[in-house]
């Protein structure tokens, strides 16, 4: 493991402060307007959809996050993607299995779930977007370039082939 973070570090560690913010301001919101639609059934199920929807986005952001910290080592893309698939895995079986607990659950309003869940969902696309729009990320990165020039350390500077003076021996 290395202590150098790749580019995209930044970027997600943002997006997730950002997302959790949002995510607060959104359960705020959303268990107002819920309990004003469907009083404390529709309080509930506001809460639930925007926890739920924030807890599988973070989850994406979070594995990339600890898969990085094995940027240096040889076996670096069989480890990112192994965690980052696993947190794909992990959310689908939470997804179906939360989805068949919650069906039929009389303090859940349906339409209000869906809706705090869709709009938890926008609101992360909307994050992401800024974020990476205001992020200065150099095009190619996790690079390093050389220290010196290859042809100061050999003693002098490159022969110019089509340059008659330098040829010449007249400088």
């Amino acid at each position: 493991m290395t202590t150098n973070p790749v580019s995209s570090t930044p970027i997600l560690r943002t997006t997730l402060v950002w997302s959790a913010i949002v995510t607060g301001v959104l359960a705020l919101a959303g268990a107002i307007i819920g309990y004003l639609v469907d009083g404390q059934t529709g309080l509930w199920s506001a809460l639930t959809g925007v926890v739920l929807a924030a807890v599988f986005l973070a989850i994406t952001g979070a594995s990339i996050l600890i898969a990085n910290r094995w940027y240096a080592d040889p076996l670096y893309v069989q480890i990112f993607f192994g965690i980052v698939m696993g947190g794909w895995i992990l959310k689908l079986v939470v997804f179906i299995v939360v989805l068949v607990v919650l069906r039929g659950q009389p303090w859940l309003n349906a339409q209000i779930f869906f809706v705090a869940v869709v709009v938890s969902i926008i609101a992360s696309l909307v994050i992401d977007v800024v974020v990476l729009t205001r992020m200065r990320i150099p095009h190619v990165s996790d690079i390093t370039l050389p220290t010196e020039d290859p042809d100061d350390a050999v003693g002098g500077a490159p022969v110019v082939e089509n340059d008659p003076e330098a040829n010449s021996g007249t400088r």
